[in-house]
């Protein structure tokens, strides 16, 4: 079973994998969502969404829902 990005918890870095679908928007893949970036999980709204990230230096919040799409692996704390 692959981890996506909506599996981290706050203050895990991970390394994206893959993009599994067509679902996330462009917008995400201009800002540096792509496959071998660093993301870590800043912040988390109540009830896990949106999510706030930190990919490569960027700051983004997206939708729990998006990031079940972003497959990641090599988790870390901190």
């Amino acid at each position: 079973m692959d981890i996506t990005l909506a599996d981290l918890k706050k203050g895990e870095k991970a390394v994206i994998k893959e993009i599994s679908s067509n679902k996330v928007p462009l917008k995400l893949l201009e800002m540096g969502c792509l496959p071998g970036n660093e993301v870590k999980l800043l912040q988390l709204a109540p009830f896990k969404d949106p999510m706030y990230l930190n990919i490569n230096g960027c700051h983004l919040a997206i939708r729990e829902d998006t990031a079940k799409f972003i497959i990641i692996e090599n988790v870390t704390n901190g």
